[in-house]
């Protein structure tokens, strides 16, 4: 089978390599129809996070079962199913706990010996916890892209506005124009909030935030996108702040936004960061909480609305590649061309 392999930086290839093989009866072979690149997967591309050269990448995919060990009951042969970004066991105590992400003996895909989800197939760890199950009945395929974003971008978007306590009529500040956070703008909307800001210097990304639900649009950065957000919150700030990029101005933005009392909800994939500044934390009373998205906790609730119609935020995906042509959907999202590729295996 073809998978994509990262071996350099800026070096992304797709080569044959051998086939998955189940190893243990709790598992599933899935056939990938669609995966996506990540603004993570950008990390190891530009060599910021350490990747092992001649190694499998991806983490985002939905597909068809091809083959199940004889101890899985809950998924067969010919299921579609979403396969959420991080795979739990379902029953260590962080599991049981309801965070899986934390999961004692969990992975993340191309980890551990299994595949990467930027492949024609992926070996699934504890099938029956990790493959979730899509009605297929008059399923079109505008309606499995739709569905794709459950596995991570839409899921981490909800997790950094249920962290930032987003609630109904509450104000809320989204920093950060990718993927994760214009599904963060959709989540806010989701979840009620009456005043959704979203910092963008892009007109295309502020275009789909405006269909996902942004009520304004800051067109600024730093300083001067604080003193914005003050103005159109009546020199308060904001109830909720999603800071959904990971950079250490990102955050000296979040801290400016939000109000006193305010909650920031952080998930992107931090670098380069300064330690949270405690004395501010304290004075202020801002709440701070984020991280990996326990996406196999939101993946129920979140599809019953795709599924509904109610929330589809597949306009993230603004190019299609082959998996062959993988290697330029990478090269736009670097060069910030496009906000997500989606790649059609």
């Amino acid at each position: 089978m073809k998978a994509a392999i990262i071996h350099a930086p800026f070096d992304i290839r797709v080569a044959d390599v051998p086939e998955p093989q189940l190893t243990r009866g709790d598992e599933a072979i899935v056939r990938v129809t669609h995966s996506c690149v990540c603004g993570s997967d950008l990390w190891s591309y530009r060599g910021v996070s350490d990747a092992i050269g001649g190694s499998r990448i991806g983490h985002e995919s939905i597909g068809i079962v091809d083959r199940v060990g004889p101890e899985v009951r809950r998924v067969s042969v010919g299921d579609l199913v979403v396969l959420p970004f991080f795979a739990s066991d379902g029953t260590c105590p962080e599991c049981r706990a309801g965070y899986p992400i934390a999961c004692r003996n969990g992975t993340f895909w191309a980890t551990n010996g299994y595949d990467g989800a930027q492949g024609e197939k992926v070996r699934v760890p504890y099938a029956d916890v990790n493959c979730f199950v899509v009605p297929q009945d008059g399923l079109s395929d505008a309606m499995m892209v739709s569905l794709l974003p459950l596995a991570d971008v839409l899921s981490t978007g909800h997790h950094a506005a249920v962290c930032a306590r987003v609630r109904p009529g509450g104000t809320v500040a989204v920093v950060g124009d990718g993927a994760v956070g214009l599904c963060g703008v959709a989540a806010a909307r989701r979840l009620g909030a009456s005043q959704i800001i979203l910092v963008s210097t892009h007109e295309a990304r502020a275009e789909i935030g405006e269909r996902f639900g942004a009520t304004d649009i800051v067109r600024v950065r730093g300083e001067a996108a604080v003193h914005r957000i003050a103005e159109l919150t009546g020199d308060l700030g904001v109830d909720s702040v999603l800071e959904c990029v990971g950079t250490d101005d990102a955050f000296r933005l979040a801290w400016g936004a939000a109000r006193r009392g305010g909650d920031i909800g952080f998930v992107g994939v931090p670098h380069s960061i300064a330690d949270l500044p405690v004395g501010r934390m304290f004075r202020s009373g801002i709440g701070v909480k984020g991280g990996i998205a326990p996406a196999a906790v939101y993946i129920p609730e979140l599809m019953r609305d795709v599924l509904a119609g109610t929330l589809d935020v597949s306009a993230v995906f603004d190019l299609t590649v082959s998996l062959d042509d993988i290697a330029t959907g990478y090269r736009a999202m670097h060069e910030r061309a496009a906000i997500k590729a989606l790649v059609r295996t």
